[in-house]
This record gives structure tokens, sequence and C-alpha cells, in this order.
């Protein structure tokens, strides 16, 4: 078995990928207490979670000390999107995150705006 790639400690291997499978990580659960959307804001309040909730959890907590995105956190966490959003839930009943909806300035469904990331879509592709 190889080493850890640098940066991503004993939890993944190079030649084996991730060694602890995303669902062990929340328990198994895959639906969060808090409802969080993908674009909700979450950033670290100070308080201390009580008892030992594992070195995900701590990770989590440490890129909420500026607000992030649900899926940013989940990016850099390199979890599935719902394992992030049991994680970050996990943290919100503890009262270590808040969290805030997101807030849209435009409209969602406006045409030229989806016209725009179909146009930026075709280009990648």
């Amino acid at each position: 078995m190889s080493a850890a790639t640098a940066g991503d400690g004993p939890w993944l291997d190079a030649a084996a990928g991730r060694l602890v499978r995303p669902y062990t990580v929340s328990n198994g659960r895959t639906r969060p207490t808090t409802a969080l959307d993908l674009l909700s804001h979450v950033m670290a309040t100070g308080i201390s979670p009580l008892g030992d909730l594992g070195p995900e959890h701590t990770q989590a907590l440490d890129l909420c000390r500026e607000p992030i995105t649900v899926a940013e956190a989940a990016a850099h966490l390199k979890l599935p999107a719902v394992v992030t959003k049991v994680l970050l839930s996990d943290l919100v009943d503890c009262g270590a995150l808040t969290t805030k909806p997101p807030v849209f300035d435009h409209n969602p469904t406006d045409r030229s705006l989806l016209e725009a990331v179909l146009d930026g879509l075709r280009r990648q592709l």
C-alpha cells in the first residue's frame, strides 16, 4: 500500500483511494437534522462542541471559520454533499455552527442567465 498523498492525511491512499467509506463518517446517516441547501452558508460560532465528534467534524469546523457554502465544504472535505450536510448538521445541533439560507439576487429562472450558463457549459465541452 502506498503512502497517503501530502495534505490528505491518513484518510486517503494514493493507490487505494479513500480508506474510510463516506457513510462511515456519518455513521450511516443520510438525513441531516438541519435543513441545508448546497448554497446555504455555514459559519463557526466559536462554541466548542461537547464530546468527540470525529476528525471530519473537526475539519469541517476549521473550514467554517469564515462563511462557506455547503457545496464548498463538501469539495474541500472530499465527501459527498449528503454526508457533508450530516456533518455540518451535527455541528449546528451542538451550537458550533450557524447557518444562513442562500440569498438570490436574481431570478434563478431568468432566461438570459440560463442561456449564459448553457453557453459556458458548451464552451467547456
